[in-house]
């Protein structure tokens, strides 16, 4: 197990209010390709109780229930264990949820998308929880999917960029990727993300910094947020004893600009979650400029002193380049992979619908 505990600090599990008992919540998952979605997740999971834990699969599980992960299991379970609202990680959790896993985290129940998550037999996974009452549903995030992460990288069109038009290229593949011959999927269907005021202020901390707190101003372009960025921002909260971390954001065209090809893969919208929900940032410069300037700091209340740059070593050498690279050279792999997903779950609903459709009596039981 990795505990956190609320915020980078880490610490005990505190009583719920009033004194109570606090509420265990469980979360499982592969989450690989960590993206806003899982953090929006995590976040509604975490406002269910006092103490969120969540269980992070193998990549053997995976592979045997889904596909390859992009991602290994180790960076997995960091990436996870940076998202602000999570308490608890546990390594290694079994791919199907039972009760037992429930009662040896002391957890009341477990909350899961509204999205079906099915076994290499096409069994939902949270059927047993779900029957004994200690199942939760929250809203899964529209216009987010790692499906569509990966459809960006394959497609390298700029139709996801904040001030882009949706090619018809881009159209055609979001219609057609992850399908499987039978018409669209619900839920790995590409959609557009739509940002809004609300889902910022869900994210954001809104704290001002404190006396006593240092300032520290990083910037990039922090796109596909992964664990390069994590440990990078981990040893940039190291520096001081109350750190206060505010990550500038460049604009889309920005970043094309010096990354060239379709990047940013994620747009200026998406990556001011995928930032806001990491534990070490406490703010968020949306559209910083490129260069910095000594407006920019005092802005923060950051020392108008010179000397005050130092350039940190993050000790990975996983960067975005490395990710698109690692989702090209699998891309059979991961198109096998959603169709097969899809082909599932359509079976799966076809049988529940089925089932909903026989008289009572001659039900099995099973759904």
């Amino acid at each position: 197990m990795i505990r956190n505990g609320r915020g980078a600090a880490g610490g005990a599990e505190q009583p719920g209010p009033g004194g109570r008992r606090a509420v265990r919540v469980w979360c499982d998952g592969c989450y690989d390709m960590v993206h806003y979605g899982h953090s929006n997740q995590l976040r509604q999971a975490r406002a269910m109780g006092d103490y969120l834990i969540v269980g992070v699969h193998t990549d053997e599980e995976i592979a045997k229930h889904k596909g390859p992960p992009v991602f290994t299991q180790e960076e997995r379970y960091k990436m996870v264990q940076a998202i602000k609202w999570v308490d608890e990680v546990v390594p290694a959790a079994p791919y199907v949820t039972t009760l037992e896993t429930l009662d040896k985290y002391n957890c009341d129940f477990c909350v899961h998308g509204n999205d079906i998550t099915l076994t290499v037999d096409g069994r939902d996974t949270y059927e047993e929880v779900k029957q004994a009452g200690r199942y939760r549903e929250c809203k899964r995030t529209q216009g987010v999917s790692t499906t569509d992460l990966v459809g960006r990288m394959l497609l390298v069109t700029k139709a996801h960029h904040s001030s882009q038009e949706m090619s018809s290229e881009y159209r055609e593949y979001a219609d057609s990727f992850g399908k499987c011959p039978g018409g669209r999927n619900p839920w790995t269907g590409v959609s557009q993300f739509l940002q809004t005021s609300q889902k910022i202020i869900q994210f954001a901390s809104g704290k001002e910094p404190q006396p006593g707190e240092t300032v520290i101003y990083v910037a990039g372009a922090f796109d596909l947020f992964h664990i390069g960025h994590v440990d990078f921002l981990e040893k940039v909260h190291r520096l001081a004893d109350r750190p206060y971390i505010i990550a500038g954001l460049h604009f889309d065209q920005e970043v094309n600009r010096y990354k060239g090809k379709n990047y940013p893969i994620m747009n200026l919208h998406e990556r001011t979650l995928s930032v806001l929900a990491c534990r070490y940032v406490s703010e968020v410069v949306i559209g910083a400029p490129y260069a910095v300037t000594a407006e920019l700091l005092s802005h923060f209340k950051e020392p108008k002193r010179r000397g005050i740059f130092r350039q940190i070593d993050s000790g990975s050498n996983l960067t975005t380049d490395l990710i698109v690279q690692r989702i090209i050279t699998n891309r059979l792999e991961y198109e096998a992979r959603n169709q097969k997903k899809e082909a599932k779950e359509l079976a799966f609903l076809e049988a529940a619908r089925q089932h909903a459709a026989q008289p009572l009596g001659e039900r099995d039981g099973d759904f």
